[in-house]
């Protein structure tokens, strides 16, 4: 039998404009669009539609999974807590951001982010989850071990995009050794002298293991067909070094100047949605918003609030001259979505897979009411 749903009453937010009508969502897809009040079904109210979201870098479920230090949570539970959340912020499509390579003080080992890896994917064979999940390694390149846990995924059909960071002192997000000791001097509860030798540990690391993992892994993600890309770029030094290995995604450049290197050389250009809703960078790097205005902004991510992502899509039209709001939400859908190769969704046209939100928006928020994956409602 034929499952049919006509959305009537509505605002719906198109690549390119905003038309008043109805929407038929068949079979999981949008069968047709149709301006104007001909059609009845479920009344929106006026209300926004909008494509489900797509999100690429969120480390969000880590924190479900150790709430506090040394504390384990039932991994399942943990995805199932993460996937609420996103879902419930309109999140249909979300690469969960899982750490290879650790530090020697982290509180996380590479056993417990297979565990949570074999959990989404047992959460997805068993249905349990709205949105739909695949993986995102967060490949910290200076780590001793980053080699040895990159190869616990290996034949993983769930990883889809792997970024190349180097989270050590004196470059890329921490060229300012101040924000790194806010950081982690204080989280270590390290005096000056230790942390003057933890920082040349971190960066005796980097220039040991960074260059040669980063090779072994871009080589192994072309030959799987995932997706790589680089982070923390601040130098046109950085942008060439990825533009060799083959990156197709710039997150987070720190600098206008990188970001206009990655934007020239073809890569998608990925900000915080964060960075967006605050006007700045929490770690004092280039401006969301100021890159949205030169041209410079591809694709948002929710890094560390999921909510910010919708949140962004409506203010970001506020605050920079010029963005209208089909193009902010094709930053938070589309773009992503085309990113990673997933043009099956991200925008609302025939044919194209019906996830979708509804929206209202009261006093500048936007209130998510409903949110379909392929058709049917998961919140």
């Amino acid at each position: 039998m034929t499952a049919e749903t006509v959305l009537h009453n509505a605002r719906i937010v198109l690549a390119d404009e905003i038309v008043e009508g109805s929407l038929v969502l068949r079979d999981g897809f949008i069968a047709g669009i149709d301006a104007g009040a001909g059609r009845t079904g479920e009344d929106m109210g006026g209300d926004y539609i909008i494509p489900g979201l797509v999100e690429l870098h969120t480390d969000h479920l880590e924190g479900h999974y150790a709430p506090r230090p040394k504390v384990r949570w039932n991994p399942i539970a943990a995805v199932l807590a993460h996937d609420a959340q996103v879902a419930t912020a309109g999140i249909t499509t979300v690469l969960d951001a899982l750490r290879v390579g650790m530090d020697e003080d982290a509180d996380l080992t590479s056993t417990d982010i297979r565990k949570l890896a074999d959990a989404i994917e047992d959460s997805v064979q068993q249905d349990r989850l709205r949105a739909d999940h695949f993986i995102h390694l967060r490949c910290e390149v200076s780590a001793p071990d980053c080699l040895k846990a990159f190869a616990n995924f290996d034949g993983d059909e769930r990883v889809k995009l792997a970024s190349l960071m180097d989270h050590a002192p004196g470059q890329r997000q921490f060229v300012n050794l101040e924000t790194y000791a806010y950081y982690y001097q204080r989280k270590l509860k390290l005096t000056d002298r230790d942390f003057k030798v933890f920082c040349e540990k971190r960066m005796a690391e980097s220039a040991r293991n960074s260059a040669p993992n980063r090779a072994v892994i871009a080589a192994a993600c072309h030959e799987r067909g995932i997706v790589l890309a680089s982070h923390d770029d601040a130098t046109i030094g950085h942008v060439d070094e990825a533009i060799e290995q083959g990156v197709r995604v710039a997150e987070f450049p720190t600098t206008e100047e990188a970001a206009r290197a990655s934007k020239e050389a073809g890569l998608g250009v990925l900000m915080g949605a964060p960075n967006v809703m605050r006007g700045a960078s929490h770690s004092s790097n280039v401006s969301a918003r100021t890159l949205a205005s030169d041209g410079l902004l591809d694709i948002l991510s929710s890094d560390y609030i999921p909510f910010s992502l919708i949140q962004s899509a409506f203010f970001l039209g506020d605050v920079v001259e010029g963005i209208t709001l089909p193009q902010a939400v094709a930053m938070v859908s589309k773009n992503p979505a085309e990113a990673v190769g997933l043009t099956d969704r991200g925008v609302i046209e025939q044919g194209r897979r019906a996830d979708l939100v509804r929206v209202r928006v009261d006093d500048h928020v936007p209130v998510v009411r409903t949110v379909w994956r392929q058709g049917r409602r998961v919140a």
